[in-house]
């Protein structure tokens, strides 16, 4: 029997297919199995594609809302239409559970979607009166948003359908060309927005996806045609990137190590439950590779010890396995570097006097649901970014407390407070130093409108379409004169 040969991805460039003159392999995590070859675009392809942006940019912020949304509106229902494939794919691709990989993408139809809606209602303008003072008198200002110029937008692997709709659809509903960078480990669902917009009528040259190798990526982000860079990864790598355009807007979302506080009137059975479950679903989810899933439990001593035993528990049942199969929960890691480097750090915690509860095994490329208490403060697990399926469990005395643990990190992304008091939810939000701050729930939510980013070293700017598009776009303001106002 022959096996069917793989499948090469072309990229886009400028708004059409291309191939390069080599191509690399996209395997699984999974099984190692190689789910499809990509090409790889040449200098001369890269500078086509920059060149092509650059001289669109001002046609395309001249092009009508009604034009951009349509697209916008298109790749939408596209989405819908592709959905199975789509997840499909991207759990090939980067060893997500099917289940996780299709609620990515009914995310990212919503993506398009609100961007659509941004399309026609952004950058209505807004009216001031100057004559406030004898100076203005018979003058107003008009403020709209124009776009900056070309984004370079940089894509993270864990989800490489989403955060490239989060790089993409903003950047066309505020009229600015883009070229999407995807990760290397996971181009290829990133590369199925490219067929989509393929199908609409925006101008060429307004948007390429270049799968291009990370080692490349400096010039690109030095280069001046490229003023506006959006980036979502590692702190290291992000920081790096602003430090070396200190001129250019960089919008950065970088990592965090997501705590989830428990006080002390979160304490029936109920309320327990309840916290234990969505603590175990978010440490766990994507393999714990999110930048908001829970990676410390800040509980309060008066609940401490009912909801520990929950927890393991709710962790231990988690499904691990093939994430193919739609009772899977957990997966693979996105490398067998990556489970070992968690590896690595579980043992030195454990080395240096944790207590491990649950999991702390390595099969390949995947790690078992873990959870660790008495974690020492200064272990790597308690103050780096996991990014793996890994549980800290700490005991507080009160809620001043447990906030303050809570902002004992160099990360400031989001917290999820467990209370039913509205005073404390206030009380939290005033005093974590995070970017977003939930109550009643994990850390992990996050709606695709919202503004999206975080303090500390979790990155500068917002990601939400409203948002992302606002750090596109700069004001400018119009003076009207003699006016009869």
């Amino acid at each position: 029997m022959t096996s069917t040969p793989p499948v090469t991805h072309a990229f886009w460039l400028a708004g059409r297919q291309a191939a390069g003159e080599t191509t690399f392999d996209v395997t699984s995590p999974w099984d190692g199995r190689l789910v499809g070859k990509v090409g790889v675009p040449t200098e001369a392809q890269v500078e086509e594609a920059v060149a092509a942006a650059h001289a669109v940019r001002d046609e395309f912020a001249a092009t009508p809302a009604h034009v951009r949304a349509a697209a916008l509106d298109h790749v939408s229902r596209r989405l819908v239409e592709r959905t199975e494939d789509i997840a499909q794919l991207i759990s090939a691709e980067n060893g997500k559970p099917i289940k996780w990989a299709r609620g990515e993408v009914g995310r990212a139809v919503s993506v398009f979607r609100f961007a659509a809606e941004e399309a026609r209602r952004f950058n209505g303008g807004e009216a001031q009166r100057l004559d406030t003072d004898l100076g203005g008198q018979g003058r107003l200002a008009l403020t709209r948003r124009f776009p900056k110029g070309v984004v370079l937008g940089i894509a993270p692997f864990n989800f490489p359908l989403n955060l490239c709709a989060h790089k993409i659809a903003p950047a066309i509903a505020a009229g600015a060309p883009i070229i999407l960078k995807p990760a290397p480990a996971t181009p290829l669902s990133g590369l199925v927005i490219g067929e989509l917009l393929a199908e609409t009528d925006l101008p060429a040259g307004s948007w390429s996806i270049l799968p291009v190798a990370n080692d490349r990526m400096p010039a690109l982000v030095q280069d001046p045609r490229l003023p506006v860079i959006s980036f979502t990864g590692s702190e290291k790598v992000g920081y790096a990137i602003m430090d070396s355009v200190p001129r250019k807007h960089c919008t950065l979302e970088l990592g965090g190590n997501g705590a989830a506080v428990v006080l002390a009137d979160y304490a029936s059975d109920a309320d327990l439950d309840w916290a234990a479950t969505r603590i175990a679903t978010f440490s766990n989810y994507q393999g714990g590779q999110s930048c908001i899933s829970v990676q410390r439990v800040i509980a309060d001593a008066s609940v401490y010890d009912r909801l520990l035993p929950r927890i393991v528990a709710a962790v231990e049942a988690q499904v691990t396995g093939d994430p193919a199969d739609g009772a899977t929960d957990v997966g693979p890691l996105v490398s067998e570097d990556a489970a070992k480097r968690v590896e690595t750090w579980v043992d030195e915690a454990v080395k240096a006097g944790a207590n491990l509860l649950a999991g702390g095994k390595r099969d390949g490329a995947s790690y078992a649901p873990t959870v660790l208490t008495d974690v020492p403060a200064d272990a790597t697990i308690s103050c780096e970014e996991v990014f793996g399926p890994v549980l800290t469990v700490q005991k507080v005395d009160g809620e001043t407390a447990a906030f303050a643990a809570a902002n004992d990190s160099k990360y400031g992304l989001q917290a999820g407070v467990f209370t039913h008091d509205l005073q404390a939810a206030f009380r939290a939000h005033r005093a974590l130093e995070v970017g977003g701050v939930v109550i009643g729930d994990v850390p992990s939510y996050r709606a695709d409108q919202m503004p999206y980013g975080g303090a500390k070293q979790s990155g500068v700017g917002r990601e939400g379409v409203k948002f992302a598009m606002d750090d596109y776009t700069y004001e400018r303001v119009l003076v009207l004169t003699g006016l009869a106002l």
